[in-house]
């Protein structure tokens, strides 16, 4: 698909301007609800946003493996936790 650039119209939006991208490209890049623009060298450079938790899945397997998923700090309870909690 990168072979040939595809020409396409500003159009309005609003009070905003934009432009419609072709599904087949959408499909391709995995861009679904949000991306990322950067603008470098005079071009706009539009990239899938990538999910904030990617990769988290793997690394909580690894920490369970490697016995590294406890939590840091100790339970600490105070006088509301015991005389106004109900747990």
């Amino acid at each position: 698909m990168e072979e040939e650039p595809i020409q396409t119209n500003i159009i309005k939006i609003g009070n905003s301007q934009g432009i419609r991208i072709p599904k087949t490209i959408l499909t391709i890049l995995g861009i679904k609800n949000q991306v990322e623009l950067l603008v470098k060298n005079g071009a706009i450079i539009i990239t899938p946003l990538k999910s904030p938790r990617a990769g988290w899945e793997e690394s909580f397997k690894n920490m369970y493996l490697h016995q590294d998923d406890e939590l840091l700090d100790e339970d600490t309870l105070t006088d509301w936790d015991n005389d106004e909690w109900d747990w």
